[in-house]
């Protein structure tokens, strides 16, 4: 399939919200990649439920919303109705996750399971047939503009062979330090979704870089 690409909105400028997503929505972005924190499972608070149906008033890309925070299946069905097109649960914040990706299901949107970096890709293997995409996190959950961790490869390469002998579908997105230096490489191990924050935000043309990584491969 074709490289997509998902913007984090995380890192744009706050103050000018409605331009970042404009300027997603007229790039060769797929997705607008939205992070949800709670200062509980991670160590940071980010953007709540009116946020969330502002971007999506203005959106013109599906959602694609990363739920970093405790106890998801209370939320599910609240950010499905603000708009979430996605929606991804952390394995290690679910302690009933069968159950919670078919909530997920049932409401709808696609279903997504989030690895932090230490987290085995091999406890997906009762699950992955279930899921539309997993999410690897290639930083530690919490913080923007951390420092790609190398051993994202082996596990793109571990989860793309996973999906196979399973018979799944589910797509793999990396979340955390994407750059032109890393995204060739990735897209040849397996992935298919780049999420990609500060390397597009603090770009001089967030657009054209969209476009960059996009058509790297």
């Amino acid at each position: 399939m074709n490289p997509l690409i998902a913007p984090s909105i995380l890192a744009a400028d706050f103050a000018n919200l409605q331009s970042a997503i404009e300027m997603i929505n007229s790039s060769e972005a797929d997705y607008i990649h939205v992070d949800i924190m709670d200062g509980v499972f991670v160590p940071n608070i980010s953007l709540g439920i009116p946020v969330v149906e502002a971007i999506h008033r203005h959106a013109n890309k599906p959602l694609d919303v990363h739920l970093m925070i405790v106890e998801p299946d209370k939320y599910l069905s609240t950010f499905q109705k603000a708009g979430a097109s996605h929606l991804t649960v952390h394995l290690e914040a679910c302690p009933h996750l069968h159950r919670t990706v078919q909530g997920i299901k049932d409401l709808g949107c696609k279903a997504g399971v989030a690895l932090n970096p230490h987290t085995p890709v091999r406890l997906l293997e009762d699950i992955i047939r279930e899921v539309d995409l997993v999410l690897l996190m290639s930083v530690n959950p919490g913080f923007g503009g951390q420092k790609f961790i190398d051993n994202t490869y082996k596990k793109v390469n571990a989860l793309s062979k996973l999906i196979v002998e399973t018979g799944s579908h589910a797509r793999i997105e990396i979340d955390g330090g994407v750059s032109m230096d890393n995204a060739g490489k990735l897209f040849s191990a397996g992935a298919n979704i780049l999420v990609a924050g500060n390397f597009v935000f603090s770009s001089k043309n967030p657009a054209e870089t969209i476009k960059k990584l996009k058509n790297i491969v």
